[in-house]
């Protein structure tokens, strides 16, 4: 089977076995590393206790798109 037909028997797939095909390819893309994971596990819990001590103060999503939006200039 050709990339060509399998492409096209994808899209014929219902939405969400779409994704799910999109999950596993991406998945195979980009494996999991246990160490990096480890890494950004010990980054969220830092910082997750950073804002409950009130060392630092979470800016609203909102406003965080806001000032990317002023700072490159898109709308």
């Amino acid at each position: 089977m050709s990339t060509n037909e399998i492409i096209e028997e994808v899209t014929l797939l219902p939405a969400e076995e779409r994704l799910r095909v999109v999950d596993v390819l991406l998945q195979s893309l980009n494996t999991p590393d246990p160490e990096i994971d480890e890494r950004w596990a010990d980054v969220a819990e830092r910082r997750l206790e950073e804002i409950r001590s009130g060392s630092v103060s979470p800016i609203p999503g909102e406003e965080v798109f806001a000032r990317i939006r002023e700072r490159f200039g898109h709308e």
